[in-house]
């Protein structure tokens, strides 16, 4: 009899073990951002009209950003493709990495976004010595292009010739239950150890890219008032 209660014990540990451990692997490195701290959530955000189970293996962060009665932006970035070289006029080698940015706006008032690329180089914290510039394509992202190669981003010559599809600035009004997408390549001067992630991200109403561990301001955010 002791023996059986000893069983019955280990299975009960076993179990609570094995949910606890099924638990964890649930928390996702979404995060919930209001204007005092940020907690991790496992929280999707589901659009019956543009969502698809085959996009979300392509979100690496979402931020959700509140306003006062619960509703706001949601910002999803993606994780990269691409890491292949390409050379410029000069004959010097570069590497890319094509991500994209969706901006969905699920408040009752419009927001105004305005982004300004730098079309200075920037030099990665964790890796001295190489250089990285941020590029915004002028083709336009659409989520069904997420499964394509390089996010079906097909025309990379403005990488190489800086007067040819790019971008030096995007303005946009999302109006409300609106979505906006984008491109932005990353380009950098040599290869780098390991993954590069980046993404877009908003402080004090200001937009900040992120490149690894490298911000750079970009842009800000403004709320239309209603009439």
């Amino acid at each position: 009899m002791d023996q059986l209660k000893k069983n019955i014990i280990i299975i009960i540990i076993l179990i609570t073990g094995f949910f606890s451990c099924n638990q964890s692997n649930l928390t996702t490195s979404r995060k919930i951002i209001d204007d005092t701290k940020i907690v991790e959530s496992t929280e999707i955000f589901k659009n019956p009209e543009e969502h698809s189970d085959d996009v979300e293996e392509y979100i690496d962060t979402e931020y959700i950003y509140f306003d006062t009665i619960g509703k706001g932006l949601i910002i999803q970035n993606s994780f990269p493709k691409g890491g292949l070289e390409y050379v410029d006029p000069t004959g010097k080698n570069y590497v890319y990495a094509v991500f994209w940015t969706r901006i969905i706006n699920q408040a009752n008032v419009p927001f105004e976004i305005s982004i300004e690329i730098p079309t200075t180089s920037f030099e990665l914290l964790s890796s001295p010595d190489n250089y990285f510039k941020i590029i915004l394509p002028t083709k336009k992202m659409s989520i069904d292009k997420v499964s394509l190669f390089n996010y079906g981003l097909t025309e990379l010559d403005f990488m190489i010739n800086p007067n040819l599809q790019r971008l030096t600035s995007l303005q946009e009004t999302i109006h409300p239950k609106s979505t906006s997408s984008f491109y932005v390549v990353t380009s950098f001067s040599k290869g780098l150890k390991g993954v590069v992630r980046a993404g877009l991200s908003i402080r004090d109403e200001h937009f900040f890219y992120r490149i690894n561990d490298t911000d750079i301001h970009i842009g800000q955010l403004n709320i239309k008032k209603q009439n």
